[in-house]
């Protein structure tokens, strides 16, 4: 039972990481309608479960993320507030918190309850709220990349071979290669490839795509804030002179340690390189007519990497890859 309408994420973020279902009743015992926030699908989702009222139906969602549907629950006809995109947990966390608060304490139905917070939320859903979810977490990728690469060679190379907070084509230029990250909260390795020249090697340089797969790590996990203190912390022990290159490309990756940041995360399986060459599915110029090349811009697709074995021969910049 939580105190009040209200339930701390420290909680729910225990329940994610750890798989389990769990149920919290916001409402007061023997109170209509009944309001439970619920961790449900074996710690996958998270839900606001509200009592409807004889002949009430569910509110609709004018957000194609927000999912309201009917449930019956316990013999009670329940209303279910749920969103489709587990990478925005932590964000819909909130939401669910202040419709619930406004259900329980100000006595507002369901619809008005949705409907006010959605009013209420949407200028500051319209506005720029830093990094998003996805960048959060590829910017985790990049910064355990970092470390790995330091670790074989120095903090300064490392932090030199960073171009992707640079507006560089790829993220990492390495002696001898170049090296994307892409980084995933999701169960399946897939992730967004931005542009026909991301995965297109430069002249005769090999380029190695390495994919990271993350989960909610509970109080094992580590947040962004702890990744950047503790990298920060080692270039200023050992490479003191690149303090103000690390800081600054923080600033350009869209690092503001002001931000609330309380999500915990830690590597899902082990880190794959692969290679890109004619075996990496993907999209590049030569894709497209020639005579349409200057016409086709901002090409966004997603890349399933499920099944694909790592290359033999992985750079050994990543042998001791894990986020710091």
């Amino acid at each position: 039972m939580a105190d009040g309408p209200y339930v701390p994420w420290r909680s729910v973020e225990h329940y994610l990481g750890e798989s389990q279902s769990t149920s919290y009743r916001l409402s007061a015992p023997s109170t209509h309608p009944e309001v439970s926030y619920v961790v449900g699908d074996g710690g996958r989702e998270i839900a606001l479960y509200v009592e409807l009222e004889r002949r009430h139906q569910p509110p609709r969602s004018p957000l194609p993320l927000i999912r309201i549907d009917q449930i019956a629950e316990r013999g009670m006809r329940m209303a279910r507030i749920r969103t489709t995109q587990t990478a925005l947990v932590r964000d819909f966390h909130d939401l669910l918190n202040a419709v619930a608060d406004r259900i329980v304490t100000h006595d507002r139905t369901l619809d008005q309850a949705f409907g006010e917070t959605v009013r209420a939320w949407s200028a500051l859903l319209d506005r720029p709220r830093g990094l998003g979810a996805e960048k959060r977490i590829g910017l985790i990728g990049e910064l355990s990349a970092v470390a790995s690469i330091a670790h074989a060679h120095d903090w300064a190379t490392a932090l030199e071979s960073w171009k992707g907070p640079d507006g560089e084509e790829h993220d990492f230029g390495l002696p001898g290669f170049d090296m994307e990250v892409k980084t995933t909260a999701s169960e399946q390795p897939r992730h967004t490839i931005h542009g026909l020249g991301q995965l297109t090697p430069t002249g005769d340089r090999p380029l190695w795509l390495l994919s990271l797969q993350v989960t909610r790590g509970g109080t094992d996990g580590r947040t962004l804030a702890d990744c950047v203190q503790a990298v920060r912390a080692e270039v200023a022990e050992q490479a003191p002179a690149s303090v103000d290159r690390f800081d600054r490309k923080l600033a350009a990756a869209g690092w503001d340690p002001e931000l609330p940041d309380d999500e915990r995360w830690r590597l899902r399986t082990g880190p794959v390189a692969l290679l890109v060459d004619d075996q990496l599915p993907r999209l590049d110029a030569e894709c497209v007519p020639a005579q349409f090349r200057d016409r086709v811009r901002d090409v966004t697709y997603t890349l399933d990497v499920s099944g694909l074995a790592q290359s033999s021969e992985p750079p050994s910049v990543l042998a001791d890859l894990r986020i710091p």
